[in-house]
């Protein structure tokens, strides 16, 4: 049996043992292929839509491409979210070790499956699976660490699980510049960077036999009194406390799931529109132009992502200083001025090195402050549930996202020049629908994970 300790003396990870270390690997690995897979297509989104779309030998028009690219994510996203739905309910209901192992299987395998995608809609349809099982590794990822470890050590933990996951998205940028700098043999690169995705079912395998379910949930499915309730959305929403909760989470990651996919995770299509003129006129021409762009998209990753573990580690320290509610308020702040610079002052290599950073530094660590808070808003026997329905939810309301920005591209803004622009600005409004959500959300500060029912007034 784990003991969880609630006082330590010292740094946070004093008093870990050997299994608190060995959950806390497992379940940032198990997140970090995670955001592989979700950088790896978002770096492959443009090079895949101009092969999948091209008719004849005829290519696609950009406005083909940014329409049929905002499409194909927005399938990606409702995929997330339903997997999360459905993930997190069975991470309640058959425990969370189990849900992680078929979540990672489902998302490394359909991976792998996009690289053999012959059109648009093949390829939106392994995206949709490699959705669900994306969808599902997140809430039973920090509700399996949130109830493992010691209290003192929960919010430094999962800031941790949660800011690893930039090595996750910076292994991507790196894949993409590497095969940039390679010859293959007539394969699309974009295809490639799908295979080298499916690799992580291999700690499906590794995680089989050693990861146990937490006490914490053995212990709630074993009582007769909430067995019933377990991964229940009548439960959920039968507590006023816990629909108060769920709903003001939903609010807070619709506008970072928003500002992520539908603005921040645009800026590789930024880059090559920016800069794609540049090498033409150096008299660069095909091959030659999509090496340079795979370079600086990648280069603009790992920039975004090292900002990005900065962002989400100062959350997690800043959160338990000030408090969960204000740290927030200064992401969404920081999240909607620095995104906006980006898409409307970007226009030199240098600024990938300052303004980007600045972007991923507090968009991303939006991601860091729902890692740690929302498992601190529901009990134990509707944490996995909880968890997914505000960030899973969030994602299908916010499907409309990247469909939106590549909607105001290809038509609203086409006749514009750089038309990315705008649409990018345009959509950082999303990030005040995160402040006007705060009020409703309690402060967790210093609160151990809430476990007994409240009174049915509250």
């Amino acid at each position: 049996m784990v003991k969880n300790t609630t006082e330590a003396q010292g740094p946070w990870w004093r008093g870990l043992n050997r299994y608190h270390w060995f959950v806390l690997i497992v379940a940032a690995l198990g997140w970090l292929f995670d955001c592989l897979d979700q950088q790896l297509f978002t770096l492959a989104r443009v090079p895949a839509m101009k092969e999948l779309l091209r008719v004849d030998g005829v290519a696609p028009s950009p406005a083909d491409v940014a329409r049929y690219g905002g499409w194909a994510t927005s399938v990606f996203l409702v995929g997330w979210a339903s997997g999360g739905l459905l993930f997190g309910v069975l991470g309640d209901k058959i425990g969370r070790a189990k849900t992680m192992l078929w979540t990672i299987l489902m998302y490394s395998v359909c991976t792998g499956l996009s690289a053999l995608s012959h059109g648009f809609y093949d390829f939106a349809f392994y995206r949709f699976i490699t959705g669900l099982g994306v969808g599902g590794e997140f809430a039973v990822g920090v509700a399996l660490v949130a109830e493992v470890m010691p209290d003192h050590a929960r919010p430094y933990a999962i800031s941790l699980l949660q800011g690893l996951s930039a090595v996750g998205n910076i292994s991507a940028a790196l894949i993409n510049i590497g095969l940039g700098q390679i010859e293959t043999g007539g394969m699309s690169r974009w295809r490639i960077m799908f295979l080298i995705g499916a690799l992580p079912a291999l700690l499906a395998l590794f995680i089989r036999s050693r990861l146990k379910e937490p006490e914490r949930w053995k212990s709630v499915a074993a009582s007769g009194a909430v067995v019933q309730q377990l991964g229940s959305y009548s439960a959920l929403f039968g507590v006023r406390l816990w629909r108060r909760r769920a709903l003001a989470g939903l609010g807070l990651a619709f506008a970072g799931v928003v500002g992520l996919w539908g603005i921040a995770f645009f800026t590789p299509d930024l880059v090559r529109s920016v800069f794609t003129g540049h090498f033409k006129a150096l008299g660069l021409t095909g091959d030659q132009i999509e090496k340079q762009m795979l370079f600086w998209t990648g280069v603009t990753m790992i920039a975004q992502n090292i900002a990005g573990f900065l962002g989400i580690a100062c959350f997690g320290m800043m959160a338990q200083r000030v408090g969960r509610r204000p740290t927030f308020a200064v992401a969404f702040i920081g999240a909607m001025a620095s995104t906006g610079c980006v898409y409307w002052f970007l226009r030199e290599f240098s600024q990938i090195f300052w303004l980007i950073p600045l972007m991923g530094f507090f968009v991303l660590s939006l991601f860091g402050g729902y890692a740690v808070y929302f498992p601190e808003l529901f009990p134990t026997h509707l944490r996995s549930t909880g968890v997914s329905f505000c960030y899973n939810v969030g994602r299908f309301v916010a499907a409309i996202g990247p469909f939106l920005f590549g909607f105001l591209t290809g038509s609203v803004f086409k006749d514009y020049p750089d038309p990315i622009r705008y649409a990018g600005v345009t959509m950082c409004s999303v990030f005040l629908l995160g402040l006007l959500a705060l009020p409703f959300a309690p402060e967790t500060l210093g609160q151990p994970l809430p476990e007994a029912e409240p009174d049915p007034a509250r």
